[in-house]
């Protein structure tokens, strides 16, 4: 028989409409799951070898390196997958202390920028990075890894601690193109100011807070290679 013309199809139930949308959502969830667990020691592991080539990158001067974790105000041995915050000692063949590595972030113009530094505890300077991480617009924030002005602010950016090892001697802090007047101030690059000031503020936050463990605990990474 057929169906006249001018007569409305029979629409779902709201029953089985709910019941589609929510298998629907179920099986979606399950497929994000099964991703995010799938490619997230990919990840990780691609993380770590980003930390490696860094680490030697900031430490030219280092053969090899071990991991630290910072526990209450000690530096305590531990492994890359260690939760906690992490520091690098890297050391030359005669197992000699060269320089540390340290992380550091701040919210740059468009999101997060992660880096790593070279702190060298001998004079105190914090002597080069590598950026781990950043979307800052191409040509602009991204030029903190290419401006030779930039740059030169970290052949040996001074970060030496107070005598009471409490805190930094003097604040690390972003200053306007062309105005640094002293060793712990970062001469901005003109036009990608904000870019610069999260790197001098991420600096200073991590400075103040590690650079002070590092120096009463350092004698335990000058003997970690032995």
């Amino acid at each position: 028989m057929s169906t006249p013309e001018n007569q409305v199809p029979e629409l779902p139930s709201s029953t089985k409409l709910i019941t589609t949308l929510a298998t629907v959502a179920m099986i979606s969830g399950l497929l994000v799951v099964l991703v995010y667990e799938f490619t997230k020691p990919i990840i990780a592991e691609n993380q770590r070898l980003a930390t490696e080539r860094a680490i030697f990158k900031v430490l030219p001067k280092a053969k090899s390196r071990l991991t630290f974790v910072v526990d209450q105000d000690k530096l305590v041995l531990a492994n890359d997958k260690t939760i906690g915050e992490l520091i690098y000692a890297g050391y030359d063949k005669q197992n000699k202390l060269v320089g540390i590595a340290i992380n550091a972030s701040a919210q740059g113009y468009q999101d997060t920028i992660k880096i790593l530094y070279g702190y060298s505890s001998d004079n105190g300077c914090i002597t080069g990075f590598d950026v781990l991480k950043s979307t800052e617009t191409p040509g602009f924030g991204t030029k903190i890894t290419s401006d030779e002005e930039f740059l030169a602010n970290f052949k040996c950016l001074d970060a030496q601690v107070n005598v009471t090892q409490s805190k930094l001697a003097n604040k690390i802090k972003t200053v306007r193109h062309g105005t640094k007047q002293h060793a712990w101030e970062i001469d901005a690059i003109s036009g990608s100011t904000i870019t610069s000031n999260a790197i001098g503020r991420m600096l200073n936050k991590s400075a103040q807070a590690l650079h002070p463990v590092i120096a009463r605990n350092l004698n335990i990474l000058k003997q970690g290679q032995q």
